[in-house]
């Protein structure tokens, strides 16, 4: 299908890139879909009578520290002489918000990373973030029903748009009919692989090793199996500690990603219950106990089983938009290192 609408890569040269923005319909299409993607994430939770929460940018107990598992990067920031971070996540307050209000608790903010921007990444992004009251094959169930309800909206929304896009609208239709969900263990895409795609890192002595998948892997997994995949249950040690332990031995995680599109858009998993299971895991993680104190505690003032996921925003944009640069979803550019205005 040709395209009418064409990004203008303001993320090349910043410079003026307003005057771009304003004369390019592509970026009027991200602006519409951004709005609808809020939108019809606010209709979905308040038909689930979920809350949401205004949570602060900053924070001195980041979701994915430089332990054993993280994959990313935290940006630490000097404020008025007291050194914090920029969120890469509020997930730990929506964990606290499922307790004070006794419902499902959710947003839609930004994210801050400290990598390089690339095809496939951005240093600020936009999370869609929820935790439920429930466990990992709830919040599966949650997150396959959101999608569903997103793509509904945006067809009914947005279809000419994509269309002068260059989108094939069918697998959108397709997703917004209820879609086509599939489920294996991590375990069980490592035998489909037969090792391609799979990064093995080598443990020490004392210290076990751990397998991730890789960009290829994914991709290759969908290949073989189809978009809308689910893999289940990784290695602990290749996932943040506030994972729940899947298993006696501590070797798996109750964690889910969700693969289509560019690979990984929604990552979910189930959360420590006990105060114990928390404290080894951050034990096994190389990570300090002491900024995470608070978080330990509240499982000691209102236990509670809960899970959650986080889907990029921007990413979703891509596979709506059938795009292989998430740099093209940005109305205002942002890299790290760099000065862009305003």
């Amino acid at each position: 299908m040709t395209a009418t609408y064409q990004p203008s890569k303001i993320w090349e040269k910043t410079e003026n890139y307003q005057r771009e923005v304003l004369r390019n319909p592509w970026y009027r299409v991200i602006a519409e879909l951004q709005n609808s993607i809020t939108e019809l994430t606010v209709d979905f939770w308040r038909a689930r009578d979920a809350r949401t929460a205004y949570l602060p940018v900053t924070t001195g107990s980041i979701s994915s520290p430089m332990g054993l598992g993280s994959d990313s990067l935290p940006v630490q920031v000097d404020l008025f002489g007291q050194k914090t971070y920029l969120a890469d996540s509020m997930q730990f307050m929506l964990e606290l918000g499922c307790r004070i209000t006794g419902k499902d608790t959710y947003y839609i903010m930004p994210s801050f990373r400290g990598e390089d921007i690339d095809p496939r990444h951005l240093s600020q992004f936009f999370h869609s973030e929820a935790e439920i009251r429930g466990g990992l094959t709830d919040v599966m169930r949650v997150v396959e029903e959101y999608l569903v309800h997103l793509a509904g909206g945006i067809l009914e929304r947005h279809s000419a748009e994509l269309r002068a896009a260059g989108r094939d609208l069918s697998d959108i239709e397709t997703l917004a009919n209820g879609g086509k969900f599939r489920v294996v263990t991590f375990e069980e895409a490592v035998r489909l692989l037969d090792g391609e795609g799979v990064h093995n890192e080598p443990g020490e002595p004392g210290k076990p090793g751990w397998r991730t998948l890789t960009h290829a892997g994914e991709r290759l997994l969908m290949k073989r199996l189809g978009e809308f995949t689910w893999v289940t249950h990784f290695d602990h040690l290749s996932v943040p500690f506030y994972q729940a332990f899947a298993d006696g031995d501590r070797s798996t995680a109750a964690n889910a990603d969700l693969l289509f599109g560019i690979g990984e858009i929604v990552g979910s998993g189930e959360r420590h219950q006990n105060v114990e299971d928390l404290v080894e895991a951050l034990a096994i993680h190389q990570v300090d106990l002491e900024p995470y104190a608070w978080y330990a505690d509240i499982r000691k003032s209102e236990p509670l089983r809960t899970a959650g996921f986080g889907m990029g925003v921007e990413r979703f944009l891509m596979w709506l938009l059938d795009h292989d640069d998430i740099r093209d979803m940005q109305l205002v550019p942002r890299e790290n290192g760099k000065n862009i205005v305003p």
